[in-house]
């Protein structure tokens, strides 16, 4: 799941990052309302957090300028400004909803859940379950057959990505549309590493082989053998 947080106070965007990326969610950041209409009409984010009290164009300016482009992804306003007016205003921009600072970070990760539930009309559960590998979300643990195997925070995110989208092939676009930031080397072969590393920890030991690649597409995560593995 990837996020974007617009937001000029770097301490706060810092805070809000550093738990999102332990819950194993790709962040980018923008500091201003013109870098984020930016980066939203450039990648593809699963949510999307904005302060209201930005420079260049306000949270409110930027939800609207976002909905001409892109009406489904959730929006989340932050901000101090806690009167009814300005949260109607939020609503009327485009926000699915709207959090007041200062705010518990869970109770950001919860609304953040939320809207994904609803935007997929599925639950968000706390762990995953396919062909003898199970995948904890809230204790970041990997086990197969009962086995724990050690993810580093890139493979949990890429793990959780192939089983969300199990039985069916990811392009690297893909992977990298959702797993990686704006940091990320389109050139480099950097996914194929973390694949390759992923794939030792799930495949070898075990019975049948589930990450494997197709040939001049991507990979796919599926229990019935393939050609590779």
């Amino acid at each position: 799941m990837k996020i974007l947080i617009v937001e000029d106070d770097k301490k706060i965007a810092s805070f809000i990052k550093k738990g999102l990326t332990e819950q194993s969610y790709t962040v980018d950041i923008a500091g201003d309302g013109d870098e984020g209409e930016r980066l939203a009409g450039e990648n593809i984010y699963d949510v999307m957090l904005i302060d209201i009290m930005i420079p260049r164009k306000s949270g409110f300016s930027l939800c609207q300028s976002v909905r001409s482009f892109n009406k489904a992804v959730p929006i989340i306003m932050l901000t101090a400004l806690d009167s009814t007016e300005d949260k109607l205003r939020g609503f009327e921009a485009g926000a699915d909803d709207y959090l007041v600072k200062p705010f518990e970070f869970q109770e950001l990760l919860a609304r953040i859940r939320a809207l994904l539930r609803r935007n997929t009309n599925q639950e968000i559960p706390n762990s995953i379950h396919f062909a003898g590998l199970e995948m904890d979300l809230s204790t970041h643990t990997v086990k197969r057959s009962g086995r724990v195997i050690d993810c580093t925070a890139r493979e949990f995110a890429l793990l959780e990505y192939l089983l969300r989208h199990k039985n069916k092939v990811v392009t690297r676009t893909d992977i990298a549309e959702h797993v990686w930031d704006i940091n990320f080397d389109s050139e480099s072969n950097v996914i194929d590493v973390y694949v390759s590393f992923l794939r030792k920890k799930i495949n070898n030991g075990f019975s049948p082989k589930l990450i494997q690649t197709v040939i001049g597409v991507g990979y796919i995560l599926k229990e019935n053998p393939g050609e590779e593995d």
